[in-house]
């Protein structure tokens, strides 16, 4: 059976996902994703930067997130991490942010602006509990009450799905098991369950079989892996960097917390008449150190 690629690689998700052709595969998707939410279902979606032969895997300008709108004006935007990029919750307020202030002109107004929906695919695990899908607004603490609505973010935690074969009804979790790579024998629930998910699928097959698209995979899979690898690294040297400093800093204030009481020893025996040899062999102080304990 031909090896079929990875799907959470953002290079072949947005391949899937954000294709001109496959703009339903997208639409089928969010509804699954909204409906989980209790929100109404999309009619329609536009892509505002679909998958382009230019999208260089190695390229740091390229944009692997599809980025979305609906016909009412909302924005949406959907990032696959395989990795652990750390401090993820700050980062996607970052782009949140940047996303929901862009669409205000020069002489906007703030009425204007429209909700902006972050949906984040991890590959790993990030808030507590085991829960797959988590959704965040903005609201007040006791009562519940929402501040806004256009703030909405979504985390879809894969490792948190412990399902290993398909349900027997439509949703979410269908979308969920093919994302992490279920076994081919399972296809044909999940596309009856979703059959739109079908076009996904021959989609995912196509470019397993292409040389080209393989060879970019290939490509973006070994930077995703390098980057991670040297961020791991990275912190990992800070984290023992941080522990070999706070141990010679420990080991130099007890250094200095023992001179200083033995320097203040050194004084009361002088007062008290000692001569030097006697008090060297009381506190191990040389002579320069007993004599400026006595200015």
């Amino acid at each position: 059976m031909m090896e079929l690629l990875d799907p959470r690689v953002d290079f072949v998700f947005k391949r899937i996902f954000a294709s001109n052709n496959n703009k339903d595969v997208l639409l089928a998707f969010l509804n699954r994703i909204f409906a989980e939410a209790g929100e109404p279902a999309l009619d329609e979606v536009v892509l505002l930067n679909p998958y382009t032969d230019k999208d260089d895997p190695l390229d740091k300008q390229s944009i692997f997130d599809i980025w979305a709108k609906t016909v009412d004006g909302r924005m949406i935007d959907i990032e696959m991490q395989l990795f652990n990029k750390y401090d993820i919750e700050k980062r996607t307020l970052y782009y949140w942010s940047k996303r929901y202030s862009g669409q205000l002109q020069e002489s906007g107004k703030y009425r204007d602006l429209k909700k902006c929906v972050t949906i984040n695919i991890l590959n790993y695990s990030l808030l507590p509990g085991e829960q797959y899908h988590s959704v965040f607004h903005l609201r007040e603490d006791n009562s519940g009450i929402a501040l806004t609505q256009d703030i909405e973010i979504h985390f879809l935690e894969l490792p948190n799905l412990k399902l290993s074969s398909p349900p027997e009804q439509e949703g979410l979790v269908n979308w969920l098991l093919f994302l992490k790579g279920i076994d081919q024998s399972h296809w044909e629930v999940l596309s009856m369950n979703e059959p739109v998910m079908k076009k996904a699928m021959d989609t995912l097959q196509f470019l397993s079989q292409d040389s080209e698209a393989r060879r970019i995979y290939e490509a973006r899979q070994k930077y995703l892996h390098d980057e991670a690898s040297l961020r791991d690294a990275a912190e990992n040297g800070w984290e023992r960097g941080l522990q070999k400093g706070m141990q010679e800093g420990l080991k130099e204030g007890l250094h200095e917390g023992q001179l200083k009481a033995k320097l203040e020893i050194a004084k009361k025996l002088l007062a008290m008449g000692l001569n030097r040899a006697e008090i060297r062999e009381a506190t191990g102080l040389s002579d320069e150190e007993i004599e400026s304990s006595n200015p």
